[in-house]
């Protein structure tokens, strides 16, 4: 009965931004670490950014100081502020709970960093 939908992808160029959202609809949802994941094609889907309940947050090394992510426990939604934007950034990105994705994965949505 979980349901998690990302949303707010799209085309950019490279130096742009996007501000990804995702609701889910999860019980306890202050009590979860929040993560962000992305997969690029033919890739592993790789752990990007993480919110603990408190607001203390992580990022993987590919990303940090151009992501940030943020939540809202009483929206129970999860977001991500996508800055400075590279081609390698391209990949669909998805939401969940916990460093390894505790929940069954939403379809994501499209980040594509073209010129």
């Amino acid at each position: 009965q979980v349901q998690l939908v990302e949303s707010g992808g799209g085309l950019v160029q490279p130096g742009g931004s996007l501000r990804l959202s995702c609701v889910a609809s999860v019980t306890v949802f202050s009590w979860r670490v929040m993560t962000w994941f992305r997969q690029a094609p033919g890739q592993q889907r790789d752990l990007v950014a993480m919110i603990t309940p408190d607001g203390n947050t992580n990022y993987s090394d590919s990303v940090k100081g151009r992501f940030t992510i943020s939540r809202d426990n009483a929206k129970k939604s999860v977001y991500l502020q996508m800055n400075s934007l590279k081609p390698e950034d391209t990949a669909v990105y998805y939401c969940n709970t916990g460093s390894q994705g505790n929940l069954p994965w939403g379809q994501g949505t499209q980040v594509t960093v073209s010129s």
